[in-house]
């Protein structure tokens, strides 16, 4: 079921990436937020008449809370004047009203096609694996904490949104020189680069990027149904897969909480426990903070008791959270987690850190 609604530019609000966010007055008089894709319906000014996707904001879901613009049908972008002779056949959001081309840096029209055509090997290069986007400027804060001049690549996968261009958390960390270059795999679209999938992207990011360390997440927006296996992070377990299979270093960034209402997310998450205890298969390296009081003690437990059951394949590191409370204030980007603040929810940000202090550590190591 999709809800259409009609209405019309009353002002535009925000701009940040190809992103725009609009207020739209409805015909009931009502005004909403609404957030228009420049590449899908150009840049449009007050007064515009626009037709909108009303379905998650009236619904209540989804992060941002926000109608989509889906045309401006009076203002239609200028068309390109021959597809054939555009760069690339790669298709994204396939099969829906707004599927984009673009050229994949692992297709035949690519200047980097020959350098990935035989591509196989990640020659141990770490890759930092979270469930939720939230993560990546909290693993990004530990890492520069130790190595400030890291280069390092963000591979969004499909699992969330999928115009990258919907991540004001990617657009800052760009604009700051916190990420040297995103790429959107998948059904996933908008990165610096575009690759098939999670192998492919990892492997650009090692061979074009010449990333020192990855960090793989969904995009913005977290599906979970209350199931054990109902997940969208199931993905983490898989890009830990990808990672280790193509020869890299698996690092397993923990969702922790000690401010979420819901038990199956207290202490280290479910999905985390599901994701890299039954869905990743291949050997991977857990850090864990270690944090005081109840909470502290309740990761402990949940990790070991993951690592235990992992038949040798996760090695726990207690990784201490001294000077990341600094690193994490310095972060260029609002830090935010299933709404909630740094402030309301710490223990969150500091698992996502001590992933990037582990993953610096390596490349320290290896120097």
């Amino acid at each position: 079921m999709i809800q259409w609604r009609r209405g019309v530019v009353v002002e535009v609000r925000s701009r940040w990436a190809g992103a725009v966010e609009y207020a739209v007055r409805l015909a009931s008089g009502d005004v909403v937020r609404a957030l228009g894709y420049v590449e899908v319906v150009g840049s449009l000014g007050p007064g515009t008449a626009v037709l909108l996707n009303t379905t998650a904001l009236e619904r209540g879901l989804g992060t941002g809370g926000l109608a989509i613009v889906v045309a401006a049908p009076d203002a239609l972008p200028r068309p390109v004047d021959d597809v054939a002779a555009v760069r690339g056949h790669v298709v994204k959001a396939r099969y829906t009203p707004s599927q984009t081309m673009v050229l994949g840096v692992d297709e035949q029209d690519s200047e980097h096609h020959a350098v990935l055509a035989d591509a196989d090997d990640l020659a141990g290069l770490p890759v930092v694996v979270a469930d939720l986007h939230s993560a990546l400027p909290a693993v990004l804060a530990g890492l520069r904490a130790a190595v400030p001049s890291v280069r390092v690549a963000y591979v969004m996968t499909d699992g969330g949104a999928l115009p990258l261009d919907f991540s004001r958390t990617v657009a800052g960390l760009r604009s700051s020189g916190w990420l040297e270059a995103s790429i959107t795999v998948g059904q996933a679209f908008g990165g610096d680069l575009e690759a098939v999938n999670v192998h492919t992207g990892l492997l650009a990011a090692h061979h074009v990027v010449g990333a020192d360390v990855v960090v793989v997440s969904q995009g913005p927006g977290n599906l979970g149904t209350g199931t054990r296996w109902g997940f969208s992070g199931t993905s983490a377990g898989e890009a830990v897969n990808a990672a280790g299979t193509l020869g890299g270093r698996p690092v397993c960034s923990l969702r922790i909480s000690e401010a979420d209402p819901r038990e199956r997310h207290r202490g280290v998450s479910h999905h985390s426990l599901t994701a890299y205890g039954r869905v990743s298969l291949v050997p991977a390296d857990v850090p864990v903070p270690l944090l005081p009081g109840s909470v502290g003690a309740l990761v402990l437990d949940q990790a070991r008791a993951l690592a235990a059951t992992s038949a040798g394949r996760l090695t726990l590191h207690e990784v201490e959270t001294d000077g990341l409370d600094l690193a994490l204030r310095e972060v260029p980007v609002p830090l935010r987690t299933m709404g909630r603040g740094y402030d309301d929810d710490r223990a969150g940000f500091l698992g996502a850190a001590v992933a990037g202090r582990y993953a610096a550590r390596m490349l320290l190591a290896g120097r």
